[in-house]
């Protein structure tokens, strides 16, 4: 009861402000969604890195996160049973759109998987069914990098987040994700120092492309002329999730990855060192979701009349 209480006058509050915080998708069951949009995106991330470095264990782990990622997604709604009905408005939602991408994504690895992993598969890894797996993968895999970033940006209440960058800054945040996952599935095994150069090379530029697209979003919303948007940016940097902001992504997810990779381009990086940069980018990446969806600030929902003269 002092809960439903508490909800009842928070919800208040928030009307009584012009401009008022989203809740929906970041507190509550809403957590899930924001965990369910990340993970899904370090799978996609994942697999594409795992082809390009020929490796079997970054391709399980690709799977392995989505199907987490799927489970997280059944988590946030309030009736999963009904899941499959999402997926009936693809033309128009991109969070259907999302849902195909996942479902054809996971039937696809699992067919490419079970005949790479499985020598006495019924199927063999050069047949027409493993390849046909590969081929919805892939495809599945370039919908889950896309659609995340438009979920965000056909959300027009909260103007921070239509920002036309943001479905390349979130691209970006599943490359820079599949980088990080691929680093710690490769350290668990063994790798290279060929591989690991390759990696930290690729998470260098991957970074710098997520810092300089965050970077001119921000400076968007500061210069655009709503109100809501630079609401969001001070709630950001100077607000109710600074912490996350400044400690989770500034902290743990740049510098620290960053001081790993520069060891590592010198020639000094451990597999153990790998795994650290891996996990440090992603929880960095994880509280950057999270903070820039929690400092969403809804465009009020009326506007003061003025003043009769």
């Amino acid at each position: 009861m002092q809960t439903t209480r508490a909800k009842y006058e928070r919800l208040i509050g928030d009307l009584r402000t012009e401009l008022r915080p989203q809740r929906e998708w970041c507190e509550g069951r809403g957590l899930f969604l924001v965990i369910g949009h990340f993970v899904v995106g370090v799978a996609a991330g994942t697999w594409l890195f795992a082809l390009l470095f020929e490796s079997r264990a970054g391709l399980a782990a690709a799977f392995g996160l989505a199907a987490l990622g799927g489970l997280a997604h059944l988590a946030f709604l309030g009736r999963p049973g009904r899941f499959w009905r999402m997926a009936a408005h693809w033309r128009t939602s991109w969070i259907s759109r999302g849902f195909v991408g996942l479902a054809l994504f996971l039937a696809g690895a699992a067919l490419y998987l079970v005949a790479l992993f499985a020598p006495g598969a019924p199927w063999a890894a050069g047949s027409w069914l493993a390849q046909t797996g590969y081929a919805a993968a892939l495809a599945g895999m370039l919908v889950l990098m896309v659609y995340m970033g438009f979920v965000y940006t056909a959300s027009k209440g909260v103007p921070f987040w239509t920002s036309p960058l943001h479905p390349a800054l979130y691209i970006a945040y599943a490359l820079r994700g599949g980088v990080a996952a691929l680093a710690v599935a490769l350290a668990l095994g063994a790798a290279s120092s060929a591989t690991m150069e390759g990696l930290l090379l690729a998470w260098s530029g991957v970074t710098a492309a997520v810092i300089a697209l965050f970077a001119l979003e921000v400076h968007g919303a500061l210069t655009g002329g709503n109100a809501a948007a630079r609401r969001s940016v001070h709630e950001l940097l100077a607000g109710r999730v600074a912490l996350y902001f400044y400690c989770g992504t500034l902290a743990l997810g740049i510098l620290v990855p960053a001081w790993l990779a520069w060891q590592g381009l010198s020639g000094q990086l451990s597999l153990a060192a790998l795994a650290a940069l891996g996990l440090a980018s992603a929880l960095g990446d994880f509280f950057m979701k999270y903070a820039t969806i929690r400092a969403g600030v809804l465009l009020p929902v009326w506007t003061p009349m003025a003043p009769q003269r």
